[in-house]
């Protein structure tokens, strides 16, 4: 497992604590099993390669990547080109077509949000095909934890989004008198009539970075998906 330089200088001590090296342990128990594990190994840490710390304007928390094919790679919300967009991304491009008046697309990749400065990150950074929370507990919250501390002491300003009470609750240490904190419910199908659509996020997050100096996010998605 590795990040990068940008990245190594803040969180790079982790990765020789004993909760890192028993996650390690873990992982590779996984895979000698014959347990497909998403992403794969080379897209994990995909939206610290994308995001350094030093650009982030917006951090949208996940909790665990998709458990199907061909999904996950390594940003949350976001799935590969020619996969169906998931429930909860298509609540997102609702909400973003009624914040914004952007079109949805016909794809779920949001590469272009990540290299804009959108920090996707995930809780937990893998799971076993079709099964969903199978690799939380075994350390990847505790390494995420760490990455929103060092986020949260970067000098600049940062929109953070907490999705649902499981972001909310990671989200806790964040100051509030220097960063944005956006909360609403989940946008799952199962919670998101209940306060995420209509909860306007993205003009929000472009108003802080105005306000704070910063080239506001392009929400548009470009109508063919990039990808890495």
């Amino acid at each position: 497992m590795g990040i990068p330089d940008e990245w190594a200088s803040l969180i790079g001590a982790e990765f020789d604590k004993p909760y890192m090296k028993e996650l390690r342990a873990f992982l590779r128990q996984e895979k000698n099993q014959r347990k497909y594990i998403y992403p794969k190994g080379s897209e994990i840490f995909s939206a610290f390669e994308l995001t350094p710390p030093e650009k982030i304007k917006c951090v949208i928390l996940g909790q665990d990547p998709y458990h199907g094919p061909g999904q996950a790679h390594g940003l949350c919300f976001s799935v590969k080109p020619g996969v169906a967009i998931p429930p909860s991304l298509l609540n997102i491009y609702k909400e973003l077509q009624a914040d914004l008046q952007i079109k949805p697309v016909k794809h779920g990749c949001l590469l272009s949000w990540a290299e804009q400065g959108v920090f996707l990150l995930n809780s937990v950074l893998t799971v076993e095909k079709g099964l969903a929370a199978s690799h939380q507990g075994q350390g990847w919250e505790i390494f995420t934890d760490k990455v929103i501390e060092q986020l949260n002491l970067q000098p600049h300003p940062i929109a953070f989004v907490l999705w649902g009470a499981y972001a909310q609750k990671k989200g806790q240490v964040i100051d509030t008198q220097k960063h944005l904190v956006l909360k609403s419910v989940h946008p799952s199908p199962l919670s998101a009539n209940r306060g995420f659509l209509g909860s306007r996020p993205f003009s929000k997050i472009n108003d802080f970075l105005v306000k704070t100096g910063q080239t506001p996010i392009n929400w548009q998605l470009p109508e063919q998906a990039e990808y890495i």
